[in-house]
């Protein structure tokens, strides 16, 4: 028996506004809206839980308090699928990322950060 990734829940202060902003990155929809939790997920496969096989996983997003200062230890890579990488991270900071700084050096991806400060990494490979 195994099990299969299919969340990564994100702690945040507007999951409302960060949801929006996922699923323009990722093409994804809100597939569940309550109580300070938003949950995008790919409109291929509305339920994950119950797909046999690997799954575009979901991504909650939960209202919390506390503000972030410290580094990610966890952080989300996007390859881009029909641009560049430029074209990509110039389409992604037009939606309301920023560049980030977290000690890299001459790397083939470029570091951004959502509009909460959640770092991300653009690679430089298109995935179809």
């Amino acid at each position: 028996m195994t099990s299969k990734f299919t969340e990564l829940a994100i702690d945040c202060a507007d999951p409302g506004g960060l949801a929006r902003f996922w699923c323009s990155v990722l093409d994804y929809e809100v597939q569940d809206e309550e109580d300070g939790i938003v949950t995008i997920g790919s409109p291929q496969v509305p339920d994950g839980r119950n797909h046999l096989g690997p799954v575009p996983p979901t991504l909650t997003f939960a209202q919390v308090p506390e503000g972030r200062i410290v580094k990610n230890r966890l952080h989300i890579d996007v390859n881009p699928t029909d641009l560049e990488q430029d074209e990509e991270v110039r389409r992604l900071l037009g939606l309301g990322a920023r560049h980030a700084d977290v000690g890299q050096g001459d790397e083939s991806w470029v570091v951004l950060a959502d509009p909460e400060g959640n770092e991300f990494c653009v690679l430089a490979d298109r995935c179809p």
